[in-house]
């Protein structure tokens, strides 16, 4: 087994080939060589079982893995019972999508800790919703999908790698979503070497298993960042890191099969085609 590599969402390139629905990324994506793709409900799950089907459907056919981005409006650690059920509701959408598409992976955001919040308080109210959500989605049936929660860009938002690993343990069902780019960002600019990237395997293998640092959830991209941390993402050949190159010289060498999702900005099919012939060159070269 190797590592899969694809975009989230669709790329500039495949709307100026001329296509316009979903459900053709699994085809053209296999023209590109790719195999994996993040289906975007991050604006809200509006698709409708037909398209979620047909994508699924097209997906099988070209051997492309398929993940979910859930809606950015989930805050698991909100204190308003309103913002609370609505998450809940994003939650289970997502699932139910999950289940047309046939898609194995759902990513999610915690959420922000809330102006002038204690971070501790507020994660323990984000494990409390997360598990009744676990518990909603268990009395429905939609059980299938790993729950991936991210690592996130901002300060002000929950979402470093521990408050992540502490999510996790509360299910097995949930794993990491680790997104290189926001925690580039959110430090300031580290993660540039194989070190601080090996580290975070490390990390994960010790808190959750093996398993779960071999077939880990990535994101990638360049990000522009202040203060503050993350700004805005870019694409590969702007001036702004982490480098892909020492990640992916990791993985090679220790024998990882993330899947690893690229978010430029526009080229993201692209640099992930970029990616996966350097990861494909660091495997040859180990020969």
């Amino acid at each position: 087994m190797f590592a899969q590599f694809g975009p989230a969402g669709n790329p500039d390139a495949f709307y100026e080939s001329g296509h316009k629905a979903s459900a053709d990324m699994p085809e053209w994506l296999a023209g590109q060589e790719l195999k994996a793709y993040e289906y975007q409900c991050s604006r809200g799950v509006t698709i409708k079982q037909p398209t979620a089907e047909l994508v699924g459907q097209k997906a099988a056919q070209y051997g492309t893995k398929l993940s979910i981005h859930a809606p950015y409006y989930i805050s698991l650690a909100t204190e308003d019972e309103t913002t609370a059920s609505n998450t809940q509701r994003h939650f289970l959408r997502s699932l139910e999508v999950a289940k047309w598409m046939g898609a194995d992976r759902i990513v999610f955001h915690i959420g922000g800790p809330g102006k002038g919040a204690d971070r501790r308080q507020a994660m323990e109210r984000a494990k409390r919703l997360f598990a009744r959500v676990l518990e909603q989605a268990e009395d429905q049936g939609l059980t299938g999908p790993q729950l991936l929660a991210e690592t996130m860009g901002k300060q002000n938002q929950l979402g470093s790698l521990e408050e992540v690993l502490e999510l996790c343990k509360l299910d097995k069902r949930v794993r990491p979503a680790v997104d290189f780019g926001h925690m580039h960002a959110v430090t300031g600019g580290l993660y540039t070497t194989s070190a601080e990237f090996a580290a975070v395997f490390e990390k994960i293998g010790e808190a959750l298993g093996a398993e779960a640092a071999k077939n880990l959830h990535i994101h990638f991209s360049p990000i522009e960042f202040t203060r503050a941390g993350e700004k805005r993402h870019w694409c590969f050949g702007d001036p702004y890191g982490p480098p892909h190159e020492p990640l992916l010289t990791v993985i090679a060498d220790q024998g990882y099969t993330p899947r690893i999702i690229c978010e430029s900005a526009g080229t993201q099919a692209k640099d992930a085609k970029t990616m996966q012939d350097y990861y494909l060159a660091m495997l040859k070269k180990d020969f």
